[in-house]
């Protein structure tokens, strides 16, 4: 760099963008960025300066991931920061969580490629309305073009992901490391649906991002919308987690795009703006729109319409959205092709499926050697279990397990997997097999208890079903 290093040069014996700071924010701001310029300018003449918003190319998190180096060279009076308790994202484990300084502002030395930057981050809200928070690093650099070689390269690296998916809320994207974490422990072992269907669902989203030259050749715009609909409970959820996950194990890993609501600081509108935006510069994608009649209401039915359908292009982006009322779905969605061509039922699981997915949770828990968990459970329990959904026969397992937590040793009766009653013997002159142990009472008491609440009063069946899954949870506590 021209004239030695930035860490050679004599250090300015006043700080005049710390003075200027802290003297403009005594009275009402009009422009922060602006005070920040000049007082730099003043500070170092000879360099050059780039501002560059932190939320668009954050070059902390740059040099956190071990890219470049950053140290800072203020000193203490001259900075401004928040020191906040962060804490842990769970308890387990013994974490406590940590202290954590926000830079509010502050002045840093960025090695990069053997090359010093002086960085200043400053906080430049100003008035008491602004949103959202406005955070710029100032880059003072010999040249415009090392500032601009640094600014591509962290650019380049703050648009990726690094395990890590797309999630839209509250009026802007962020990274998520944690729904890419759970996304791993989803896969299409773990769903159980009838078989022609679940084939159907993959082969529709694989063959879609397989066929983008197919399209081409015919003139089809390469986009598509899908569909899930059905009571809530049977799959949806899990179907397209674990459609995630094999796309970003494809040879060419396909992105998530995850929208949980159009809610934003800017309006609905805004919102949509920003998630096809997003989209179009991150296809071939997988844009995903849960709860979908929740997120696009009346109001902004047409807007939304209109980035699906509308002059631009959406090549490479396929959509899915799930709902449990597709009744409330506008028919501009749900029913036009172009828009969301496809859609899947997902229903309460017929007799053989609910079997299927008790024998999911026997082969889950086979390396438990302290429950016993015989065949005949699976078809005993797929033929009480009429109407279910899975979440409610994954609630009678959870209850079961529960039981055996609480009370190891304290069962003494059993269940009978024929005449489905509780004896410790078979009663004279039946034919019954009374085979299982403990564990299994407790799953069968939970399945009653939401049938004579069904058959009492439908409405009750939700509250019969928490009910029995708080009591668990309490004495277990206890």
């Amino acid at each position: 760099m021209t004239g030695g290093t930035l860490a050679a040069r004599p250090a300015p014996s006043h700080n005049e963008t710390a003075s200027r700071y802290f003297e403009h924010s005594s009275a009402p701001r009009v422009n922060t960025d602006a005070v920040i310029v000049e007082a730099l300018r003043a500070e170092y003449p000879e360099l050059h300066i780039t501002v560059v918003p932190q939320y668009e190319n954050d070059l902390f998190g740059y040099a956190a991931a071990g890219h470049a180096s950053i140290a800072a060279i203020d000193k203490e009076k001259d900075r401004l920061t928040w020191k906040t308790f962060l804490p842990p994202a769970s308890r387990l484990g013994g974490q406590r969580g940590a202290l954590v300084d926000f830079v509010k502002l502050g002045k840093y030395l960025l090695d990069w490629q053997g090359k010093e930057y002086v960085v200043c981050i400053a906080d430049g809200r100003d008035g008491t309305m602004a949103y959202p928070q406005q955070t710029n690093q100032y880059i003072l650099s010999g040249s415009i073009e090392a500032s601009n070689k640094l600014l591509f390269e962290s650019g380049a690296w703050n648009s990726e992901l690094h395990s890590e998916i797309w999630v839209f809320d509250s009026g802007y994207w962020q990274k998520s490391a944690e729904l890419w974490e759970s996304v791993q422990k989803s896969n299409w072992d773990d769903v159980i649906l009838e078989t022609s269907m679940k084939r159907a669902i993959i082969a529709d989203v694989e063959n879609f991002f397989d066929s983008q030259e197919t399209y081409e050749r015919l003139k089809v715009a390469w986009k598509r919308g899908i569909i899930y609909y059905g009571p809530p409970g049977n799959g949806k959820t899990i179907s397209i987690k674990a459609m995630m996950n094999a796309l970003y194990k494809r040879d060419k890993p396909v992105p998530t795009l995850y929208v949980k609501t159009l809610a934003s600081f800017a309006g609905p509108e805004y919102s949509i703006n920003q998630i096809f935006s997003l989209a179009r510069r991150t296809a071939p994608c997988y844009l995903v729109f849960e709860d979908l009649d929740s997120i696009v209401d009346d109001r902004v039915r047409s807007y939304f319409l209109n980035a699906v359908d509308g002059i631009q292009k959406n090549d490479g982006i396929l959509m899915v959205g799930s709902t449990n009322h597709l009744d409330r779905l506008d028919p501009g969605i749900a029913k036009r092709p172009s828009r969301f061509d496809r859609k899947y039922l997902f229903p309460n699981p017929n007799t053989e499926e609910r079997e299927k997915y008790m024998k999911y949770w026997q082969h889950k828990l086979s390396d438990n050697h302290d429950l016993d968990f015989p065949d005949k459970i699976c078809p005993a329990v797929a033929k009480i279990t009429a109407g279910f959904s899975f979440a409610y026969l994954q609630e009678a397992v959870v209850a079961s397990l529960l039981a055996i937590a609480r009370d190891k040793d304290g069962f003494s009766e059993s269940v009978c997997l024929e005449c489905m009653e509780t004896h410790a013997k078979p009663t004279s002159g039946r034919t019954c097999d009374s085979e299982t142990k403990r564990p299994y009472k407790g799953l069968y008491d939970w399945v009653w208890a939401v049938r004579q609440a069904d058959e009492e009063d439908p409405d009750l069946e939700n509250y019969i079903l928490w009910r029995e899954i708080k009591k668990q949870v309490r004495i277990l506590k206890e």
